[in-house]
């Protein structure tokens, strides 16, 4: 029996379950497994503003594939090419040059990048909260603009400096502004004496009039009222025109003075869906209920990069790109394929919504868990819970809630590293959007790659 050959491409909440379940569940003479990920480790998104906070250790939130994964494959690299016809996946290799990953199945579970629109100046100056990378530059960057307005510099730019506008007001543009405000007003107070906490400004822009819609009306005015009551100014029905080094103008004909703008908008599936020939929504490969890919045989899809029916909602919802829906729905892939492999019924994806946590550091938190709305102490209980359980590892779950802890006793000590003193990071080049290939380019680099074989 020769072991059919299982590409996973994305090493996200998506791609990990679907790994873990084949290997459970299936012997090794049945199926060969490779996962296709940049980084050795899987990243718990949800926790990714704190660590821009400084709340939690980096290592905290990232768990190594290699501890959660014992007989996958574990192949390094960038994703940027799929040829359905032949076959084969292309793979960008860290230290160069680039190899082709055949399959008899290929999960496409390549998660999103940053949405970023046309708008000029955002590429260069702008900031992204996507990866981990970014979160640690951001905390650097921003720690940076206090130390270097306590110097007492010209009027314009300690204005400048101490201006923070975050473009987008979901759930990592909320939190991330919601934390880092929290950490820059305390660092004003305590350790910068000739800097007055009402010199630091966060603005929170929205194209719409409400603040993360899923929270329900009552808990997003609840929302509104903690920002208000923390100083952060909420700009309705703007977004950003152009993005400069010195500023941001808004849609709306608002110009912010302004050395940090924080782009979250929301994301964009991987460019890779566009490869496959199949049809999509909104970029999204569209799936059937049990998640295979209509007209692509042997091809199947899930997390943010796929629209999935949400059969809990109605047949005419797709599902959200939440880490609770990738999650489960990696590991009903995993179910359906090796139900595929071994010749038995598939069974359609159905998952109800459990609701929203959302911290906003100290004992502010917001919660809706089965639709019950919580706020306070009772909702960051909710949402710390959720988060422990969430986790993969009890080695990660461990590390986050020593963090918690400590943080809680000590507080923060406002250290930056210095990522930010060191040349130009952008939403690009953190998250590699340039690197994947035009579809059309696919068939060519097949080609010369089989002409060096």
């Amino acid at each position: 029996m020769v072991p059919a050959k299982i590409v996973i491409v994305g090493g996200g909440f998506a791609g990990v379950e679907c790994a873990r379940y084949l290997e459970r569940h299936l012997r090794p003479e049945e199926a060969f497994v490779q996962l296709v990920t940049p980084d050795a480790g899987l990243l718990y998104l949800p926790l990714l503003p704190q660590v821009a906070s400084g709340v939690l250790n980096p290592r905290s939130i990232s768990v190594s594939l290699r501890r959660v994964l014992r007989r996958t494959e574990v192949v390094p690299g960038m994703a940027i090419g799929v040829d359905p016809d032949t076959r084969q996946c292309i793979v960008r290799r860290p230290s160069g040059g680039e190899l082709a990953l055949e399959y008899d199945h290929l999960v496409l579970a390549a998660g999103s990048i940053t949405k970023t629109f046309d708008v000029p100046g955002l590429h260069e100056h702008g900031f992204g909260m996507k990866t981990l990378p970014e979160a640690m530059f951001l905390r650097d960057h921003v720690l940076r603009q206090l130390d270097v307005a306590a110097v007492r510099g010209e009027e314009d730019e300690d204005r400048e400096r101490l201006n923070f506008v975050t473009i987008g007001a979901g759930y990592a543009g909320t939190e991330t502004t919601a934390v880092l405000n929290k950490v820059t007003q305390a660092a004003a107070r305590r350790y910068f004496p000739k800097l007055e906490s009402s010199m630091v400004k966060w603005h929170l822009v929205t194209h719409g009039d409400r603040i993360m819609p899923e929270l329900g009306e009552r808990l997003g005015a609840n929302c509104k009222k903690i920002l208000a009551e923390r100083g952060i100014e909420l700009i309705s029905g703007a977004s950003a025109k152009e993005v400069t080094a010195h500023g941001v103008t808004l849609t709306n004909g608002r110009f912010i003075p302004t050395r940090t703008v924080l782009w979250t908008t929301g994301v964009a599936p991987s460019p890779l869906a566009g490869h496959l020939g199949a049809d999509t929504d909104h970029g999204r490969i569209v799936a059937c209920a049990e998640l295979s890919v209509p007209s692509q045989p042997g091809v199947w899809a899930c997390g943010d990069a796929a629209a999935v029916p949400d059969l809990a909602e109605g047949e005419d919802k797709i599902c959200a790109p939440t880490a609770q829906h990738a999650m489960r729905q990696g590991r009903h892939l995993g179910k359906n394929l090796a139900a595929t492999l071994r010749g038995e019924q598939l069974e359609p994806y159905k998952h109800p919504d459990l609701g929203m946590v959302v911290d906003l550091g100290g004992k502010d938190a917001l919660a809706r868990p089965l639709k019950i709305g919580l706020r306070g102490i009772p909702a960051q209980f909710v949402a710390r819970g959720y988060h422990l359980m969430a986790l993969r590892t009890l080695v990660a779950r461990a590390r986050v809630a020593f963090d918690w802890t400590v943080h809680g006793l000590s507080g923060d000590d406002f250290l930056r590293i210095g990522y930010g003193d060191y040349g130009t990071h952008t939403i690009g080049g953190f998250e590699q959007t340039g690197c994947y290939l035009a579809a059309d380019e696919v068939p060519l680099l097949l080609k010369s790659l089989d002409q060096t074989a």
